[in-house]
């Protein structure tokens, strides 16, 4: 954080899509700065329409993108969660576009928007694990996701090539432990194998 700026001062809330004028040139710094930590490119996301963008800024429990606002309103920081669809996989939910702009770095607001993320997760009926997928040679990150409890449970190689170099990407994933013990309990109860 440079100096001079408040500590800690952020407001956490979903985006609406009548911020994507806001939103949008983040993203686009994101994917230009760090093409090797996201899977959509900048150089097809800055042909985008303003009216495209909109449409995929969502505002419900389950699929939203989360900012971190300062008070005067600057957005300095995204974090997307979407819950998988279907009826096998509603029960995961996964965190994507994570990107804090640099000079809001260093100051806990990556940890506080995980920390939003799980929590609300925690509410949502059913959903038993977050998953999230980073570059493994991004090891602040991959810190930061262990410290607030993900595993790794796998390493895809050259998961995304950028400029003809292949990145490698950790899986991860983030169970809620005490909704992880009663399904063991009821698979138990119900004659099958831990």
């Amino acid at each position: 954080m440079n100096e001079g700026q408040k500590e800690n001062v952020f407001i956490l809330r979903n985006l609406r899509r009548d911020e994507a004028e806001k939103y949008w040139p983040l993203r686009l710094e994101a994917l230009r700065n760090h093409p090797e930590a996201f899977g959509a490119s900048f150089e097809m996301s800055i042909q985008l329409p303003m009216s495209e963008v909109q449409e995929r800024i969502h505002n419900e429990a389950d699929d939203y993108i989360l900012g971190a606002y300062t008070e005067e309103g600057i957005l300095t920081g995204t974090m997307g969660f979407k819950r998988e669809e279907g009826l096998k996989l509603r029960h995961k939910g996964y965190i994507w576009g994570v990107y804090v702009a640099p000079s809001y770095r260093g100051c806990g607001l990556a940890s506080r928007l995980l920390r939003e993320v799980l929590d609300r997760g925690r509410e949502l009926e059913g959903i038993e694990q977050i998953n999230l997928s980073v570059v493994t040679t991004n090891g602040s990150a991959r810190r930061l996701y262990e410290q607030h409890g993900f595993e790794t449970y796998g390493i895809e190689r050259n998961a995304l090539v950028v400029q003809g170099k292949g990145y490698d990407e950790a899986h991860m994933t983030y169970f809620y432990a005490e909704r992880r013990l009663n399904m063991s309990d009821e698979h138990v109860e119900a004659g099958g194998d831990l």
